[in-house]
Order: C-alpha cells, then structure tokens, then sequence
C-alpha cells in the first residue's frame, strides 16, 4: 500500500504544471516521504554528497541545498564538515521536517525557476539533489544559481535525461563557452530509484563557477 501511495504521489509530482500544485504535493507528503523514498532506493543524495566533497574542501560555507525537501542531505553535509547549509524548498511541509533534524543555518521557503533574493556570490557552494526533473525546475532555474555561487564556487546538480536532451546540455555548452561555468565532472546516467520500474535515468553534474 505504501508503494502504491508513492509511485502515485511521485506521478502527480512529475505531472505537476504550476509551482504552488508541486508544493500541495509535497506539504501532503513531508510526514511518510523520508521512509518511502529510503525504501525506493532513492540515490541522489549519496551522489550529491559524494560529488561535493571530491569537489568542495572541507569547512567551505554556506552552502545551499536547493530544493532540500526534508533534508535528506542536509544531515550529511553536516557530519562531512561542512558547517553552514541553508535549505531552500519551495513546501513549508518539507522545510518544517527539515527545520527538525537541526542541521540547517536559515530555511527559505522560495521556488526555483525565477528570482532569488540572495547576493550574488553568496555561496561557496550549491547542491541540488532531484529537482532538475520532471514537472519540478527547468532550465530556468539554472542561471539564479550560478548568478549567486561565488567565483571559484561549486555547483552540484541531478539533471534528468528529459531535460538534459530538452535544452539542459545546450544551455550548459552555451555557458562554458562564455566562461561563465566549467563543468569538472559528470556521472554516467543511472536510475535515482531503482526500485522503482521504468525509471528514466539521470546524471549527476559538477560545475565550477567562472
């Protein structure tokens, strides 16, 4: 029964058209989301930690973790040395079991996709684990985040392959021939749950900001 409450859920996610349908969806969720996605497989928080710590020395803050849902990640960030993360999410029913565990700086309840009220190079470094994806964040939101990671910063990003081949890989070429970003490692794509049947692959991605 759970299984089947989650992969509806999951699809009203994807199928999601406007911000504020992904954040009913997601508030109705925060309370079973931690345990569903952990029986799912649910991969890209490992990924993302495991990309950001190659990449980002110890110590380096803040950070962002845009689109931090319950804070999954957050956790992590914290036990890996990095003392200040600030969660962004756009369901205050996520960031409110976020806000629980304790480990974040600042919580911003904000949508991806348009305008952040943040300085430009505020962050030593983004992570965005699961939102670049299906009725969720476009490309849209990708110029934002780069606009407010410091020069030398790093940025690590799951991107679906819906959206990679729907402009995402084009637009990330047209900036690293601007010198705007450099990309310094992307994964093979692999499936973010595999549990889950007929998941479509994603990759994971690490640019450094020009």
């Amino acid at each position: 029964m759970a299984d089947d409450r989650h992969n509806s859920t999951l699809s009203a996610a994807y199928a999601a058209k406007r911000p504020e349908e992904v954040a009913a969806i997601y508030d109705s969720w925060s309370e079973t989301y931690d345990a569903e996605m952990s029986v799912a497989g649910y991969r890209h928080p490992t990924i993302c930690l495991a990309l950001l710590a190659r990449h980002l020395p110890r110590g380096a803050e803040p950070i962002l973790d845009a689109g931090a849902g319950t804070g999954l990640i957050g956790e992590w960030l914290a036990i890996a040395g990095y003392p200040r993360v600030e969660a962004l999410d756009i369901s205050q029913g996520m960031l409110d079991k976020a806000a629980a565990k304790g480990v974040y700086a600042a919580l911003h309840r904000l949508a991806l996709g348009g305008p952040l009220p943040f300085a430009d190079g505020a962050y030593a470094g983004i992570v965005s684990a699961g939102v670049f994806t299906s009725g969720h964040v476009g490309i849209e939101g990708l110029d934002e985040l780069i606009r407010i990671c410091r020069p030398g910063g790093v940025m690590v990003l799951t991107v679906k392959n819906t959206l990679w081949q729907a402009g995402f890989e084009r637009r990330i070429a047209d900036l690293v021939r601007q010198g705007m970003i450099a990309v310094v490692e992307e994964t093979p794509p692999y499936a973010s749950m595999p549990g889950e049947a007929g998941t479509v692959p994603s990759r994971g991605l690490v640019l450094r900001v020009g």
